[in-house]
């Protein structure tokens, strides 16, 4: 039976799952991180040595991604303002981890669905619902690419006003917040292109696989 509401529902899953899934990326794969030690000279900016450079962040991470885990930055000094900012990343990603693994689940349940013939996706101007996801999915670092190329600084300070309102302590103070120096701006902004570049790679391929697949079936037909 096909069903409408499914399709719409396996749509918006699907991009919210890329897109967490993306925002994962940078979070869970650390050597991105230590790669950067070198690449942006960290050991030579900061005048410390990559170990203490990769347990400071390491420390951080485990925090921010591990259950039960004190906050803590290695060698590096920290503040308590600098360590409740912490504590509202943690939230977000927690709030992240949450959303992916429940779009995860949603998904399953909507392919177990269809393969049980409970329900049949519904093609959307002869498109499978997947490759709309990819087409929405797609156009986010698209849209951001444009803004943050216009202006870094300012889209970094609205992410923070959107993400943590009414709160400034985001804004760290080198001689009390060590940690920063070792996660300057330039880490952030290859963070967010990761995050593109997932999501560009993930849509692509689902994009390219309704192509292939429309052309085979297109192509049984004559």
């Amino acid at each position: 039976m096909k069903n409408r509401i499914t399709s719409i529902l396996f749509c918006i899953f699907l991009v919210l799952f890329m897109l967490t899934f993306c925002i994962g990326l940078p979070i869970y794969c650390r050597f991105l991180y230590y790669i950067q030690i070198k690449t942006l000279n960290l050991e030579s900016a900061t005048g410390w040595s990559y170990d203490t450079i990769k347990t400071a962040y390491d420390e951080v991470l485990n925090y921010l991604t591990l259950p039960g885990m004190p906050f803590g930055t290695g060698k590096l000094k920290y503040s308590e303002s600098g360590a409740a900012h912490f504590a509202d990343c943690k939230v977000l990603f927690d709030l992240n981890l949450g959303l992916m693994l429940s779009s995860a689940a949603v998904l399953v349940v909507i392919i177990i669905l269809n393969a049980l013939k409970i329900t049949e996706p519904v093609t959307f101007a002869g498109r499978k619902p997947y490759f709309w996801s990819a087409i929405i999915a797609v156009s986010i670092p698209v849209v951001l690419g444009i803004i943050v190329a216009i202006d870094f600084d300012s889209a970094f300070t609205v992410f923070h006003s959107i993400f943590f309102p009414g709160k400034d302590n985001w804004i760290f103070n080198p001689h009390t917040d060590e940690i920063i120096k070792v996660m300057p701006q330039r880490f952030f902004m290859n963070c967010a292109i990761v995050i593109g570049a997932g999501l560009i790679a993930f849509s692509s391929a689902l994009i390219a696989a309704d192509l292939i697949i429309s052309l085979k079936n297109t192509s049984k037909r004559r």
